[in-house]
């Protein structure tokens, strides 16, 4: 499918769960906290500040814990929890322009996470694909990603003007949590080498005989 704008310009529809999606294996909130070495209580407040849903018992999903793994990763690399926040408020306000909520699903704007695939048309923390490396500054996309809607994307150039408007913000953002990883990076393997040398790993049977059963 594609979707035209007042431009003119189409682009492809991408769609959240496609064939590279990781799975559909479910999680409870310590399990999700033991695969991100984090705290029930860290994790729990990481679902608070990125204002996600919460459920019982093993209710969350491959693509929720995707997500999360992606800040805590960014995180490490020294990326502000409070510009993760201001990339995530964009990237939704971007998906609900381009209709991505209109399924109702109450996990939408996640869902695509963890989706295996090329990343520059897709979005940091969402990863959905907007058909078109936004990081371009010719960029014009015009996509909806309901895949009920038909006819015009944006009732007038208003509605164009705003999608514009947010993936300037967008890029802007993007382009400073960019600028740590590219920082950071460095710092990052020089300390993992720096651990491994200082810590090296047990041999197999030096591990197993220091963990009787």
């Amino acid at each position: 499918m594609c979707q035209r704008v007042a431009s003119g310009v189409t682009f492809p529809l991408g769609k959240p769960d496609g064939s590279g999606h990781t799975g559909s294996r479910m999680h409870t909130l310590n399990q999700m906290a033991r695969a991100l070495n984090r705290s029930p209580r860290e994790v729990s407040n990481l679902q608070s500040r990125f204002e996600l849903p919460v459920f019982p018992g093993a209710g969350y999903s491959e693509a929720y814990l995707a997500f999360l793994r992606t800040i805590v990763r960014l995180r490490t690399l020294q990326v502000r929890e409070e510009t993760l926040r201001d990339l995530w408020i964009l990237e939704r306000k971007l998906l609900r322009l381009l209709h991505a909520d209109a399924g109702g699903s109450p996990t939408w704007f996640l869902d695509a996470c963890g989706t295996k695939g090329p990343g520059r048309h897709r979005l940091l923390l969402s990863q959905r694909d907007v058909g078109a490396a936004f990081d371009e500054s010719t960029v014009q996309p015009g996509l909806d990603l309901s895949p009920e809607q038909s006819g015009e994307l944006f009732s007038g150039a208003a509605m164009g003007e705003d999608l514009m408007r947010l993936l300037d913000e967008y890029r802007r953002v993007h382009g400073e949590v960019r600028k740590n990883v590219r920082t950071a990076l460095p710092l990052v393997d020089a300390t993992v080498a720096w651990g491994k040398r200082k810590f090296p790993a047990l041999p197999r049977r030096r591990r197993e005989a220091s963990n009787p059963d």
